[in-house]
């Protein structure tokens, strides 16, 4: 199967639409054949997106960019601060 990268908002949308053929009885299987995903992706979907609405999965996208980002310039900061006490 093709590697296949999905933004948090059609995640949201996919996990609905999967709840919704599995409530009506359909194997899971079938389910993620029907749209087009593993079922290891269903269940890390399921585990990281919960119950969560397509506003708040891209929320928490930004948020984790915006922590990805301020980790790198704490450790920026951190090394200019290594090379100044030894630099003294």
């Amino acid at each position: 199967m093709k590697h296949k990268r999905f933004k948090a908002e059609q995640i949201v949308v996919m996990r609905r639409e999967a709840e919704i053929q599995l409530a009506k009885g359909l194997d899971l299987v079938e389910v993620c054949r029907t749209l087009g995903i593993s079922e290891q992706s269903y269940y890390r979907w399921r585990k990281e997106y919960g119950g969560l609405r397509v506003d708040q999965a891209k929320r928490m996208k930004s948020l984790e960019k915006e922590n990805t980002r301020l980790k790198k310039i704490v450790a920026d900061l951190t090394l200019d601060k290594t090379i100044l006490k030894e630099a003294a």
